[in-house]
């Protein structure tokens, strides 16, 4: 104790408390609660913590344990789907070329109008040559 100073059990425990991140904020709150920080020992308290850090770790296996066993039944959905989504695929065809049927209709329409405004007299044979035989 190079400054001489001497912390007693709570001011130890506190700080320690302090120094851990957001995932352990639960049990510091739970540990800050019980009002034992005085009497808890610096031993008990890392005792503690550690209990928490190997019931999290093994909370995570056991997750990704499940998350692992649920791929084989999500892989026979995802074929369901697939098929699912083909019908729905074949579905969105048949309705996209139903609109393009009728938008190509609609502009043909317009496009005769537009066009017809030409005089059919316009093209005559009698005023155009031949570029090959002169005709």
């Amino acid at each position: 104790m190079s400054l001489r100073k001497n912390f007693d059990k709570e001011e130890l425990n506190i700080k320690i408390l302090k120094c851990l991140d957001r995932t352990w904020k639960p049990k510091v709150r739970a540990i800050s609660n019980s009002n034992d920080l005085t009497s808890m020992t610096t031993t008990s308290l890392f005792g503690k913590l550690r209990e928490h850090e190997l019931e999290m770790n093994r909370l995570v296996v056991q997750e990704s344990e499940d998350k692992h066993s649920k791929g084989i039944a999500l892989k026979a959905a995802n074929q369901k789907k697939q098929q699912e989504s083909s019908d729905s695929d074949e579905d969105t065809m048949s309705l996209l070329s139903r609109m393009f049927s009728k938008f190509f209709k609609k502009n043909k329409c317009q496009a005769s109008k537009r066009y017809s405004s030409k005089k059919p007299n316009d093209f005559n044979l009698n005023k155009y040559t031949c570029y090959g035989c002169g005709e």
